[in-house]
């Protein structure tokens, strides 16, 4: 699986999932491809950063996975998938980007430093057992964000 950041016309970015490549451009020409905010199917690929993988084999490196062995990924997890993305999608609207300050940020909030606020940004798997362990609930981004400051 290949995740690409897409936009719309309408300038609502998004991410997509597709098996390669040519399994997105094929999907685009067949109009299976649209914004999931608008439904526009005028999408075109945004620009990325590759993604470059760490030297060494540490447990932050492992990638999870998935083949579907016919190519295509089954209907109810397509909508599943859909429905997560626009729930986080929902969740960050209402939510401030901290970027790497994001334990720091999370330990002031909890401790009665700081107002309490929903927060996003960045951690390490470190950081972010040791907030559990503290007691701070955090949890994931099942899909990845692109951050403010990187967008065009």
């Amino acid at each position: 699986m290949i995740v690409f950041d897409l936009h719309c016309d309408h300038g609502h970015r998004f991410e997509g999932w597709f098996g390669s490549s040519d399994d997105f451009a094929s999907q685009q020409d067949r109009g299976l491809v649209a914004c999931p905010e608008c439904g526009s199917a005028a999408v075109g690929k945004a620009p990325m950063a590759p993604a470059v993988p760490r030297k060494g084999n540490s447990v932050e490196q492992a990638v999870r996975t998935a083949s579907m062995t016919s190519g295509e990924i089954p209907a109810e997890v397509r909508k599943a998938m859909k429905a997560l993305a626009e729930a986080q999608m929902k969740a960050l609207a209402k939510s401030k980007w901290v970027g790497d300050e994001f334990a720091e940020e999370s330990r002031a909030m909890h401790y009665g430093e700081k107002d309490l606020e929903a927060i996003h940004g960045k951690a390490t798997l470190k950081e972010a057992k040791e907030l559990l362990d503290e007691g701070i609930e955090v949890a994931p981004l099942p899909f990845p964000i692109a951050e403010p400051d990187k967008l065009n």
